[in-house]
């Protein structure tokens, strides 16, 4: 019978590992849709770039507020939750607290726990009402509505409980209290529970232990469902980030091999192709949908925070456009699942559901909104580019539909025709000097 609690747990715990790692090999059968793309330059800088972005907050403290009350938590998400492999250690070998022969050491550090677990409680009441009473205005955009809106406040709730089950649990740990060693915050909440008999303190305990690990193994299942997966994405993200200059436009291979062609005299365009090229698809340009997407651009949308920092610098959206940077992201990860979910119903193979993340998602009127002014590729705490799937995606409208706004047709026409931008003749395109 002793050994009930400890086959519990195993199977809680199998379970939950189980569980994520199906959630895991699922999101990245879903990136792997993308096209790939090469992110092996670089390494020095792009490790540098992870260890100061997402190991080191760098970008979360352009904005002091959001950013130390985030370092808080992300530290007592990290460090609090080192004390989970004693409850693990615990639970598996039905030992208590097996890290107490460590002395002061162990007292440290269950103080310094507690210490943060407190202080992450005061940062996620004040990001509470940063939500939901003063009502900052980049939580309340249109996309932040149902499940968006709903699920920055579970998080919230389920950190609070679970950082409260922490201090419960060491409060009414009658042998802990008595080593008076570590216990700097729940010494303070022991005396609540002074009146109670030690069978009924056994059995708060207990009940805030199981409570606490059962709470983390669904949070961390959870994780797969909710924005709040960047915590384990965005080191990945921010490694493969983007290095190059953030205006710098890619060119087509496709698209590049005709230019160079047609700039040399000595090839023959009537020319047949090289033998076994014959029957080649030509690859679309742009992208309408996510799988003509690289896998980068899609990491990035599983990664999106949705904190709207993005949305809250974009000028097009600050002028009333349509256009939201997070949306974007939103759209795009919203389509994947979709898709994703679509391969799952049809044993393993993508049936056309008459779906495209073009019009069915985003729409036209906020491709052509942007302005390409990279303001929301630098407000991005995680280094995610919402600007490179809209500039895929109006490469698929100009370059595959012709169906680019008015303006912009004109301005291309007269390039091609007069080489500028202008409706001027070549010949009095230099006119203006002798004015």
């Amino acid at each position: 019978m002793k050994f009930i609690p400890n086959i519990l747990f195993l199977i809680a715990l199998i379970t939950g590992i189980v569980f994520f790692a199906k959630n895991v090999k699922k999101l990245i059968r879903n990136i792997k849709l993308g096209q790939d793309v090469d992110v092996s330059d670089n390494k020095s800088q792009r490790w540098k770039n992870m260890a100061m972005i997402a190991l080191g907050q760098s970008k979360m403290v352009r904005r002091p507020i959001a950013g130390i009350l985030h370092i808080v938590v992300y530290l007592g998400f990290v460090i609090i939750n080192l004390e989970v492999l004693e409850i693990i250690i615990d639970g598996v070998f039905g030992t208590h607290r097996i890290f107490s022969s460590l002395g002061s050491i162990y007292g440290i550090l269950i103080a310094s726990f507690e210490i943060l677990a407190v202080l992450v409680i005061v940062s996620i009441l004040i990001f509470w009402a940063r939500r939901n009473v003063v009502k900052l205005k980049r939580f309340w955009k249109s996309e932040m509505k149902g499940w968006p809106k709903n699920d920055g406040n579970y998080i919230l709730y389920f950190e609070l409980v679970l950082m409260g089950l922490f201090l419960i649990m060491n409060a009414t740990d009658v042998p802990f209290q008595a080593m008076n060693s570590g216990n700097v915050i729940s010494q303070y909440l022991a005396p609540i529970f002074s009146g109670l008999s030690e069978t009924t303190l056994h059995f708060i305990e207990r009940s805030a232990w199981w409570l606490h690990i059962l709470g983390i193994l669904v949070f961390l299942n959870y994780l797969y469902y909710s924005k709040h997966l960047h915590i384990l994405l965005a080191f990945p993200n921010t490694y493969y980030a983007k290095l190059s200059p953030k205006g710098q436009f890619n060119n087509l291979e496709a698209v590049t091999k005709e230019v160079k062609m047609m700039m040399d005299p000595n090839a023959d365009p009537f020319a047949a192709p090289p033998e076994g090229d014959e029957d080649d698809v030509p690859a679309k340009f742009g992208a309408s949908d996510v799988a003509d997407l690289n896998w980068v651009q899609l990491l990035n949308a599983y990664t999106c925070t949705e904190c709207g920092r993005c949305t809250s610098e974009c000028p097009a959206n600050l002028t009333g456009k349509k256009l939201s940077p997070r949306k974007i992201m939103m759209d795009t990860r919203d389509r994947l699942e979709e898709v994703g979910k679509n391969i799952d119903a049809n044993k393993g193979e993508f049936k056309d559901d008459g779906k495209q993340l073009l019009d069915d998602y985003i729409t036209r009127e906020e491709l052509w909104a942007c302005t390409t002014c990279n303001a929301c590729v630098e407000a991005c705490p995680v280094s995610i580019n919402p600007l490179s799937i809209i500039l895929d995606m109006r490469r698929y409208l100009v370059m595959e539909q012709s169906a680019a706004p008015t303006e912009l047709n004109n301005m291309m026409s007269n390039i091609e025709n007069n080489g500028a931008m202008w409706p001027y003749n070549q010949m009095d395109r230099l006119n203006w000097k002798d004015e």
